[in-house]
């Protein structure tokens, strides 16, 4: 019968084999040279991923005590991976061979969890990583893997902790967006709160705003900020604190910015539970769509991307050629940009500069410098992007409002509604190019306006109008302008549909009535298409004048309309090819003798008024019938009835040439003594025109003066007496053409020529008619019966009322 071993024995050779095992697995790791399982380690991972990958420096294993562990479990020694010179290859088609490299990368692994299949590496440290983003125009791009699926779900989890690095590199080009950008990125040396950022932040961006609207620009728009947060926190106390339950709740972003200034730093605050710390600084260098672009920001640190229902927080401060942008806020699953909450400050020279970076074509503006909320959200079918309850500067004007960004298709849509309480009229100017050349120079314009031209000659950029569709309405309630400028506020709604901008309408509230275009500009052509319809209804006679005492006792109301259309890529291009008509009438109303007294250069009634007082004198009617052919405007009738005279002006307005060449002829009713009365011109250019006397009408009448004296003295007296030209016009007949629609022709075609006005032929043509009726037609009315002078014509009539 065999021997039986006794169990001391037994259990003492057990553990002796499991020490001589446990020696020689040490010895073995300690001693074997893990560089022979590099091709082993390569193909797994270049399997994995779908990229050539590759260590090419030393590959260890060694064995550390974990340094925060405690009792017993501190004896169970980790080990620790590191590799060195790791790369990780690029797709065939991109520019550089590599989509990343690695320096060194090491990390620790926690042998107990391994037990119960758990991975738990505590943090993984990179050694100078440089990555390299490409994207093309097909839209390929090189981050995004081919990973090997699992034939079933893993039974191993991995429970990552931390990634830290000194310093790394990324290098970002895209063809899509014309980018091609560097990026250094540094881990922080304490996280920041994002409260504390978004502080930072406020006030730096403050301090670039005085750079752009000046320091009283900026204070103003302080201003309005707190005054908008005062706003919004009495109408809804508690709004700011709770308002990011629910875009958290809903997969939405968290809302560090949901009110201005001090209130959006105090959501932050409340905020910092939720949302992490910022823990990677970064900076930027390079070009953006052919723009220079440099700056710097805050993002969370790596381990926060793991959670995609927990807001991520986002922090930069970038200026792109003479645009600063900065924001501070949140993303939510910024793997997939799921969604964005921002408070967003832009500040520029011209919000037409933000073109290369949003693809919508703003106007030329002043400097300006907005603050507001920025959310958005990334959709299959179109992103969203609301910039919302936003503040600003334009120059010397506020504004204030809400625009809607929608990635639609064909084309994406951007709706509005926009506010300026106190508009500065000069602010406009740069929209159509009317600003100073000054001013063109300093938002980079190359283009510059002639010294002897007053239309602005800067061309449209037609080729940006059909990026975008539109539809957005601007508002100034109060226009602060020149005294002699008799407009009070405006009105314009704005839509843009494949090229094709209009205005419907652009309204201005003049001299206590409106002055309504609705302007249309088809700029899918080349050259543009233009077509322009205008009403004026009830302008004061007082108001159009302001500043002119002599007028401020003159009662009755200006009416007209107009139909032009024109091809050009310009204001001053399309005014030199515009046809069409233009009409107005003054009815009912009364003016300063005086003012018409020296009309006709009736010398002594000027004395007599100065010295001793005046009277109104009344209107029966006064009608402007103008026809524009090839931009030049000529008038069919230009004429003015009163009591005491009748006044009317033939020639013609080159807008091409912007010159002018008319004559101003009074008719006096009633006898005048002692009486000057001459043709009156203007002419000239826009920019410096000449009023003046006919002086050849004047030497007539001062020779047979000296003639007449040398035979009597009192004779001399004659050529000064003015006889009476008790012609009035025929109101009623006028009226009546006018209140006629104008009409303009087709775009690029030239206005068709319409027959003289009816009333023409009768006793008042030479007091009415326009061009060519001169002298010759005044002789053969003199001839015909006079019709008796109607009852003046009311605004409501000339409306159709």
């Amino acid at each position: 019968m065999a021997q039986r071993l006794p169990i001391g024995k037994i259990a003492a050779w057990s553990f002796a084999v499991l020490a001589v095992l446990i020696a020689v697995l040490v010895t073995v790791l300690l001693t074997f040279d893990w560089n022979r399982a590099r091709p082993w380690v390569d193909d797994k991972v270049t399997q994995a991923i779908g990229r050539q990958f590759h260590i090419t420096g030393d590959l260890k294993v060694g064995w550390q005590r974990p340094p925060l562990e405690t009792g017993w479990r501190r004896w169970v020694p980790w080990p620790r991976f590191s590799a060195k010179k790791i790369t990780l290859a690029n797709p065939d088609w991109t520019r550089q061979k590599y989509f990343a490299t690695l320096d060194e990368i090491d990390f620790q692994v926690a042998i107990l969890p391994l037990l119960t299949r758990d991975i738990v590496i505590p943090s993984i440290n990179l050694v100078d990583p440089s990555v390299d983003l490409e994207r093309l125009k097909d839209n390929r791009n090189n981050w995004t893997f081919r990973f090997r699926q699992p034939a079933g779900p893993s039974r191993w989890n991995l429970k990552l902790h931390d990634i830290s690095f000194a310093k790394g590199d990324i290098a970002y080009v895209d063809e899509i967006t014309k980018a091609d950008l560097q990026i250094v990125i540094d881990t922080l040396g304490q996280p920041v709160p994002i409260g504390e950022a978004l502080k930072q932040q406020q006030e730096a961006s403050r301090k670039s705003s005085a750079q752009m609207v000046g320091k009283s620009g900026a204070s103003k728009l302080n201003e309005q900020v707190n005054a908008a947060a005062a706003s919004a926190a009495s109408a809804a106390p508690v709004a700011s604190a709770t308002s990011a339950t629910p875009a958290a709740t809903s997969g939405g972003p968290a809302n560090p910015a949901s009110a201005p200034a001090h209130a959006s730093i105090a959501a932050a605050q409340r905020l910092e539970t939720r949302v992490p710390s910022y823990g990677v600084g970064w900076t930027v260098k390079g070009t953006y769509n052919k723009t220079n672009v440099s700056g710097s920001g805050k993002v969370g640190g790596a381990l926060a991307l793991q959670d995609a229902t927990r807001p991520f927080p986002v922090q930069a401060d970038v200026r792109i050629s003479d645009t600063h942008i900065a924001f501070v806020g949140t993303v939510t699953d910024p793997a997939h940009l799921a969604a964005i909450d921002l408070r967003l400050w832009l500040q520029g020279v011209s919000m037409a500069h933000l073109y290369p970076l949003t693809s919508v074509p703003l106007p030329e503006t002043p400097p300006y410098a907005t603050e507001g909320r920025l959310v958005g959200r990334f959709k299959a079918e179109g992103n969203v992007f609301r910039y919302e309850n936003f503040t600003g500067r334009l120059g010397g004007s506020d504004l204030n409002g809400s625009v809607v960004y929608e990635g639609r298709k064909p084309r994406p849509f951007v709706s509005g509604e926009l506010v300026s309480h106190l508009l500065q009229f000069s602010d406009l100017a740069p929209v159509i190019g009317a600003d100073t050349n000054a001013s063109k120079a300093k938002r980079g314009e190359p283009g510059r306006q002639p010294s002897n031209k007053a239309l602005p000659t800067e061309e449209f950029k037609t080729d940006r109008w059909s990026a975008v569709d539109a539809d957005v309405k601007f508002t100034g309630r109060r226009i602060i302008k020149n005294p002699n400028l008799p407009v009070t506020d405006l009105y314009a709604h704005v839509v843009m549909t494949d090229g094709v901008l209009t205005f419907e309408p652009l309204k201005f509230g003049v001299a206590g009535g409106t002055l309504a275009s609705n302007i249309h500009l088809d700029g899918s052509a080349a050259p543009l298409k233009g077509r322009v319809s205008t009403q004026a209804r009830h302008l004061k006679l007082k108001q159009l004048f302001p500043n002119v005492m002599t007028m401020q006792s003159a009662l009755g109301e200006v009416n007209g309309d107009a139909a032009l259309s024109a091809t050009g890529n310009s204001p001053a291009a399309l005014a030199a090819t515009s046809n069409g008509e233009v009409k107005a009438l003054i009815t009912e109303g009364t003016v300063s003798r005086l003012y018409m007294e020296a009309a006709g250069l009736n010398v002594a009634n000027v004395v007599y008024e100065k010295l001793f007082g005046k009277r109104d004198v009344k209107i029966n009617c006064a009608a402007a019938d103008l026809v524009a052919t090839n931009g030049v405007l000529e008038s069919r009738v230009f004429a003015l009835d009163t009591d005491d005279a009748v006044i009317n002006m033939d020639g013609h307005i080159d807008l091409r040439t912007e010159q002018m060449d008319l004559g101003i002829h009074p008719h006096t009713k009633g006898l005048r003594v002692i009486s000057l009365r001459s043709p009156l011109y203007v002419k000239g250019t826009f920019k410096n025109p000449h009023v003046g006397v006919n002086a050849g009408a004047l030497a007539v009448r001062g020779g047979a003066v000296v003639g007449l004296g040398l035979i009597n003295p009192f004779a001399a007296l004659l050529p000064l007496i003015a006889p009476s030209n008790n012609k009035p016009l025929p109101c009623t007949q006028m009226l009546a053409d006018m209140r006629a629609a104008p009409s303009a022709p087709p775009a690029g075609q030239k206005q068709r020529a319409k027959a003289a006005p009816g009333y023409l032929s009768s006793g008042a043509a030479g007091s009415a008619a326009g061009s060519g009726s001169g002298d010759s037609a005044r002789a053969t009315a003199a001839k015909k019966p006079v019709p008796a002078s109607p009852a003046p014509a009311s605004a409501a009539q000339y409306r159709g009322g």
